[in-house]
C-alpha cells in the first residue's frame, strides 16, 4: 500500500476505535486516535464500571485478522453455558451448545482496550492523542476542535470516523448540522456492580459458567475474572418497589439481598460498601440515520448503533463493523465516498436484528430461563441439533459462535420455529385423531 495517503482521524480509542486504527493502519493509512480521556492504561479505573464483556467468534474473528487473538485469549476465562441460581434450591447448568464444548469468553473491557491500544500504537503511522474531547466538528471539511489540558487546539483529516461510543461526539456533531437523525430508547432499567472475591484464593463459584440469578423482572449475573474474582452486575428497575430507589440504608439492603439473593449474601463481603457507592449506569438502544455524511464523517459501532447488553454482542457487533467497513474499502478501492453508504447498507439491518434479539434476551435471561418451560424447550432444541446435525442450529449458537450476518439468524431461526410448530401441530393432530377414535371405540 502507498504511504502517500492522507490521515484518517479516528474519534474514540476505545475497543472499537482502536481496533479500527489497526485495520486502516495495515491498509497503510496515517491514522490519528483521539480519545477524550487520560491514557487507560495508566489511569485510575472508575468505580463500577468495568462491564466484564462475553468475547464471542464475531469479535475473535475479527481479532485474528490483525493477529490478536491468542493474546487476547490468555486472558479470558471460557464460560460453556449458564449457571441458573434460584432464590431456593441447588443451581442447574444450562449448556450454551448441543455438544457441551462452545464456549463464550469472559474477560475484562479494560484488559482488551489496553491490548489493543499496544497494537495500534505499534503499528507505523498510528499517533494517539489523550484528553482530546471533541467540541467541534465540520462535516463538510474535516476540521475537528478539540477541548485539551492545554486549551483547545484544532486538527483536519480526510476523513473522520466516530467510534466514540453511546454518547458519541461525532455523532452529537452530525445532529447539530442536521446531517443526522436519531432515536434514543432507554429501559426502565439500569446497571449496578459488584463483586465477589476470591476465597482461600480460589473460585467462589463455578468459573466454567455465566452466572444468572433470575428474579422475574430484575435479575444478577456473574462473569469470572482471570484474578479468580466475580464481577456482578444487578439489572433493576430505576424506579418502583422493588428498584434501585428502594434500598437506601444498610439494613434494607442486607435484609433485601438475604431475602432474594441468599446465596450471595456469604460470598460479598463488600456488598453493601459496593452497592452504596458504584454508580448506576443507563441501559439503551441508540439508533440513527443515515450513519456517514457526504462520504467524508463516518459512524460505527455504538455510535451509529448501541444496544442493550444481554446477549454479549456489543463489543462483537463493533469488531464485526469494523471488519465489514474493511471488506467495503476492498471493494470500493479504497473511494470512502462510496465505501462508507455501502458500509451501512451491508450492516444497518444487521445492527437492527441484534438490537431486537438483545432485548428479547432480557426478557428470557431474567424471566425464562429458570422456568421448567423453557428448560424442555432448550432440550427439545439440543436434540433437534443432534438429529439435523447444521440444519437445525439455535439461535443462541448462530449468535454466538458463527458469523452468520445477525440478520440471516433472525429469518433462519424464523424458518425453524414455522417448521417445529408445524411438526408439533401434527403431533397434536395424531394425538387428537388416536384419542377420538379410543372414545369411538369404547361406544361402540
Amino acid at each position: 500500500m502507498s504511504t502517500e495517503r492522507e490521515e484518517i482521524a479516528v474519534v474514540g480509542a476505545g475497543l472499537a476505535g482502536c481496533l479500527l486504527a489497526c485495520f486502516l493502519a495495515r491498509r497503510g493509512y496515517p491514522v490519528a486516535l483521539y480519545e477524550r480521556r487520560p491514557d487507560p492504561r495508566t489511569g485510575k479505573v472508575e468505580r463500577g464500571r468495568s462491564i466484564n464483556l462475553a468475547l464471542s467468534e464475531r469479535g475473535l474473528d475479527a481479532l485474528r485478522r490483525i493477529g490478536l487473538d491468542r493474546q487476547v485469549m490468555t486472558d479470558s476465562l471460557p464460560m460453556r453455558g449458564r449457571m441458573i441460581h434460584p432464590v431456593e434450591g441447588e443451581p442447574q447448568f444450562q449448556s450454551y451448545s448441543v455438544s457441551g464444548d462452545r464456549a463464550i469468553n469472559s474477560i475484562s473491557r479494560g484488559a482488551l482496550n489496553n491490548a489493543l491500544l499496544d497494537a495500534a500504537t505499534a503499528l507505523p503511522g498510528v499517533r494517539i492523542a489523550f484528553d482530546h474531547r471533541l467540541v467541534g466538528l465540520d462535516p463538510a471539511t474535516g476540521e475537528m476542535t478539540f477541548e485539551t489540558p492545554q486549551g483547545k487546539v484544532g486538527e483536519t483529516a480526510s476523513v473522520v470516523l466516530g467510534a466514540d461510543g453511546v454518547g458519541s461526539a461525532v455523532r452529537g456533531q452530525l445532529l447539530a448540522y442536521g446531517a443526522v437523525s436519531e432515536s434514543l430508547d432507554f429501559l426502565d432499567y439500569g446497571y449496578k456492580e459488584l463483586t465477589i472475591p476470591p476465597i482461600g484464593g480460589e473460585f467462589a463459584l463455578d468459573p466454567g459458567a455465566l452466572h444468572i440469578w433470575p428474579r422475574g423482572t430484575s435479575m444478577m449475573i456473574a462473569l469470572p475474572n482471570p484474578d479468580r474474582s466475580f464481577t456482578c452486575t444487578l439489572f433493576w428497575p430505576t424506579h418502583g418497589t422493588q428498584s434501585f430507589a428502594s434500598l437506601g440504608s444498610p439494613a434494607a439492603i442486607e435484609t433485601y439481598f438475604a431475602t432474594h439473593y441468599p446465596d450471595l449474601v456469604p460470598l460479598a463481603p463488600n456488598l453493601v460498601d459496593d452497592y452504596q457507592h458504584n454508580p448506576v449506569g443507563v441501559l439503551g438502544t441508540v439508533r440513527c440515520t443515515p450513519w456517514q455524511s457526504d462520504g467524508r464523517v463516518g459512524l460505527l459501532g455504538d455510535a451509529a448503533h448501541a444496544i442493550v447488553p444481554f446477549y454479549g454482542q456489543g463489543a462483537n457487533c463493533a469488531f464485526e463493523d469494523v471488519v465489514e467497513l474493511d471488506r467495503c474499502l476492498d471493494e470500493c478501492d479504497d473511494q470512502w465516498a462510496s465505501a462508507l453508504p455501502l458500509f451501512q447498507h451491508r450492516r444497518q439491518a444487521n445492527a437492527e436484528a441484534i438490537a431486537r434479539m438483545a432485548l428479547t434476551n432480557f426478557v428470557e435471561m431474567r424471566d425464562k430461563v429458570a422456568s421448567p418451560v423453557f428448560q424442555t424447550r432448550k432440550k427439545i432444541e439440543h436434540a433437534l441439533e443432534r438429529a439435523l446435525p447444521g440444519r437445525y442450529v439455535s439461535q443462541y449458537e448462530l449468535v454466538s459462535f458463527s458469523t452468520t450476518p445477525y440478520a440471516e439468524v433472525r429469518r433462519r431461526v424464523r424458518r425453524q420455529y414455522g417448521m417445529v410448530g408445524a411438526v408439533a401441530a401434527g403431533a397434536v393432530a395424531a394425538l387428537a385423531g388416536v384419542a377420538v377414535a379410543l372414545r369411538r371405540g369404547r361406544r361402540g
